[in-house]
């Protein structure tokens, strides 16, 4: 029986439950979907984080042609960083009041067109410091930064560390959604089968009396497409095509459908092939990504603030069932716990070896760092209007991409032992204005302000 379960303050889950009469011997698992926690697409073709979509919206990985032809197409398209920029630092400035004037002077005088250093933010990597400037009207956002290339897969990534470079439109989407990731379901996208879908899946398991791997096609194709549901961010944006490939990565990667290609990061039925391991019991794991920062620290006035942390981590939890019913049971097994500490672990390679993962971390850092200022009223301490670029009113429009609207089941099977056991994984859980609420006061901090003061450069960024 195929068993979905809605909204919970962690993550929405989708799990396949075994008719458990049957005798079943291989690990067993789908790809089922899951929940994560995002005008201007010149440098955008049909595929963002090495997934494409189709003209009916659906979900799937770009063949290695398509890659190959988006990254031809984006190297006669994308101006490479100028001399200036393609400097390595770790404090890259980008003033927010710079920002806006060069965007809308951009929409003026460019019809629209916004220039590479624009685009990618002056190269900008991660958001470390917000630095509140009221004597000169002004907030200034700095962290690591350097030039910008286009890989083999058509990602623009950093010159030297192939780390993603952080995007204009996903800082705008963030902004302008700052209040939706306070309320109601907050930025988050639910991957669910639908009603005929899991009826034909339960018809197929029903006639099975032992498993046999042969069945896994006719599995796929009876729950057949899932419906993909966003809010909070715009369906079009990059700002959610990162959501949905970084969950789908991720699926790909536990359920040893795609490789992670960072040494010590298998998927889950490999580690559990490799411990020998054979978790007893009837529950089922789950993973889901979620922010993993540290207390924001802050200067004793307020006017300077460092996002402090990883940025990301896999949790996990199990599934039970009772009553033929799927919960969670609040707890994890220790397999499931190992593969999602192992994740959290090699985070930083594994953005590396396939950047949706650094963009999904660029993307959290935005959020962030959006619902810190709407919480402190940076913007009006700092005497700063830039509707430009918090408003959905304003000439600039955000990406409009393909929307994804549906993602086919996958399976994996691999044996282990004489069990068959179901795993259910995925989502994506952006709690910013958690992240924004805690935070203390550290000494030093606020000499990183000084250092950086806006009336001491020409330019919007300087290093």
């Amino acid at each position: 029986m195929l068993k979905t379960f809605g909204s919970r303050s962690k993550a929405i889950g989708l799990v396949v439950i075994a008719v458990m009469a049957l005798v079943l011997h291989p690990l067993f698992g789908l790809i089922l979907g899951g929940n994560n926690g995002g005008g201007n697409g010149q440098f955008f073709g049909n595929q963002v984080g090495g997934i494409a979509i189709d003209a009916q919206g659906v979900v799937k990985m770009a063949s290695d042609k398509l890659l190959q032809s988006q990254a031809d197409l984006l190297r006669k398209r994308v101006k490479p960083a100028n001399n200036d920029l393609r400097d390595q630092t770790e404090m890259r400035m980008v003033s927010l009041k710079g920002l806006a004037k060069v965007v809308q002077a951009a929409l003026k005088n460019n019809k629209g067109t916004i220039p590479e250093e624009v685009q990618f933010l002056a190269g900008l990597q991660r958001i470390e410091y917000i630095m509140i400037y009221p004597e000169q009207n002004d907030i200034v956002l700095a962290g690591p930064g350097e030039g910008w290339k286009v890989d083999q897969a058509g990602r623009v990534v950093g010159e030297h560390s192939n780390m993603p470079v952080m995007h204009l439109d996903d800082l705008v989407v963030a902004l302008r959604t700052v209040n939706d990731a306070r309320t109601g379901n907050g930025i988050s996208v639910s991957i669910d089968p639908t009603t005929a879908g899991r009826k034909a899946f339960e018809a197929v398991m029903r006639k099975q009396r032992q498993f046999n791997p042969n069945i896994l096609p006719q599995l796929e194709e009876a729950i057949g497409n899932q419906v993909i549901s966003l809010t909070g961010v715009p369906e079009n944006s990059h700002f959610a095509r990162v959501l949905v490939a970084a969950d789908y990565k991720m699926k790909c990667i536990g359920m040893n459908l795609a490789p992670s290609n960072v040494n010590g990061l298998p998927s889950y039925p490999v580690m559990l092939r490799q411990k020998r391991a054979n978790p007893r019991g009837q529950s089922m794991p789950r993973w889901w990504m979620a922010c993993h920062y540290d207390p924001l620290a802050k200067s004793e006035d307020g006017l300077t603030w460092q996002i402090r942390g990883q940025g990301v981590k896999t949790m996990t939890e199990d599934d039970v069932i009772e009553n033929g019913q799927v919960k969670g049971s609040g707890t994890a097994n220790k397999f499931a716990q190992q593969w999602a500490d192992t994740m959290t672990t090699k985070f930083n390679e594994l953005a590396i070896a396939d950047p949706v993962f650094g963009d999904l971390r660029n993307i959290m850092d935005m959020s962030v760092v959006a619902a810190l200022m709407e919480k402190e009223g940076m913007l009006k301490r700092a005497g700063l209007k830039i509707p430009v670029l918090t408003s959905s009113s304003s000439d600039y429009k955000t990406f409009d991409l393909a929307v994804p609207r549906f993602l086919p089941t996958q399976a994996s099977v691999l044996k282990i032992g004489n069990r068959f056991m179901i795993t259910a994984s995925g989502g994506v859980q952006v709690d910013s204005w958690q992240v924004a609420a805690k935070s203390e006061v550290v000494d030093g901090i606020a000499a990183y302000r000084e250092k950086s003061n806006p009336d001491d450069y020409v330019k919007w960024w300087w290093n």
